[in-house]
């Protein structure tokens, strides 16, 4: 059992004050002048998979592939088919244009990739899925972010990793796979050797999840909703969220298998899952927790989130557009370890 510590809620709030300064940060962090060539502070006998995929070449093949799947574009579930290298707009509302919002070391992820140093984020610009409680909306469905190349996304993991950060933690990835493939190949010519956090929504297509098979060391996915109605309710349509997030978490555990911190304390491969309880049970936490105990080994490291408060449209639905109380989220966790499930990361956030 993974209990929140007060050392995680410091964290917490140094991401918080972190993510005020806006798009104002990267500016900030590239002042700083960190050793070009400082030691990645991770285990030393550790090496990311990506790495022998790039020195075979098939880490450039890969996201060469990945970037004519955007010529119709089908990168995400919802397969919009926009002609996206032709700067057609998707779903998501992205180009073949990479778009950026902010990079830093974040210290409000879990414990095992914050270790000292941070989990290197880069937080990209727009989503598919598109949320109507999103806490980040100004990012991904106002677009905010500075147009970037990839050899730019490939200096920033090569700073985030000077910095001292333990990992390169690519947030909302999945309409952006084939530039952060291809920036990742660029990164590890120059010396990159952290491990690689996929963080996403978990509404993922198997064929582009293969394609990430030894590209990722951690995935960190979501798994929102149980009920594919309440999906399509609260994130545009979405209504084959659960059956396809459920099959792509069968496939990202296949590739990375159980996460389990290293003796460093460090997380350096293995699925971590997080679920967010939210208010009048509208995204089936038990029917999530019971899938997860039932389909995936029970040690799978699960993370039940507490943090859920009403943001962006969420108010224009009466049962969403309150805070969540702690009856509320109590009984999940108590569900999920009557299903049997052992690795659970449980917070101590104050609740209503």
């Amino acid at each position: 059992m993974i209990e929140q510590s007060r050392r995680r809620f410091i964290g917490t709030v140094s991401s918080l004050a972190v993510a005020s300064l806006g798009p104002t940060f990267p500016r900030l962090i590239a002042g700083c002048r960190p050793q070009e060539h400082a030691t990645p502070q991770i285990d030393p006998d550790f090496e990311p998979g990506y790495l022998e995929l790039h020195r075979s070449g098939e880490l450039k093949r890969r996201g060469e592939e990945l970037w004519q799947v955007m010529q119709r574009c089908s990168l995400c579930p919802r397969e919009c088919g926009a002609a996206r290298l032709d700067r057609e707009e998707g779903f998501c509302k992205g180009t073949s244009q990479l778009v950026i919002a902010s990079y830093h070391p974040h210290f409000g992820e879990e414990r095992p990739l914050v270790g000292r140093g941070g989990s290197g984020a880069v937080f990209f610009s727009n989503c598919n899925l598109r949320c109507v409680f999103c806490i980040n909306w100004q990012i991904s469905q106002g677009g905010e972010g500075e147009p970037r190349g990839l050899e730019d996304l490939a200096q920033m993991m090569l700073h985030l990793q000077a910095m001292g950060c333990h990992n390169i933690n690519i947030v909302t990835p999945t309409h952006y796979s084939p530039h952060i493939v291809l920036a990742l190949d660029i990164a590890a010519a120059r010396g990159l050797r952290l491990p690689l956090v996929y963080n996403t929504n978990g509404w993922e297509r198997l064929e582009i999840l293969r394609m990430l098979d030894g590209v990722v060391d951690i995935y960190l996915p979501d798994f929102k909703y149980a009920d594919g109605a309440m999906a399509a309710k609260y994130s545009s349509g979405a209504d084959t969220y659960p059956e396809i997030t459920q099959a792509a978490l069968l496939e990202m555990h296949r590739q990375v298998g159980v996460a389990k911190p290293a003796e460093d304390g460090l997380m350096y491969r293995g699925l971590m899952i997080r679920h967010l309880v939210m208010p009048n049970s509208v995204s089936g936490s038990k029917e999530v927790v019971g899938w997860i105990a039932q389909n995936l080994p029970r040690d799978t490291y699960v993370n039940i989130m507490s943090q859920y408060r009403p943001m962006y449209r969420a108010f224009d639905y009466p049962e969403i557009a309150r805070r969540l109380t702690r009856g509320e989220y109590n009984e999940v966790v108590e569900h999920a370890r009557q299903a049997g499930l052992t690795n659970l990361d449980i917070q101590g956030m104050a609740l209503f």
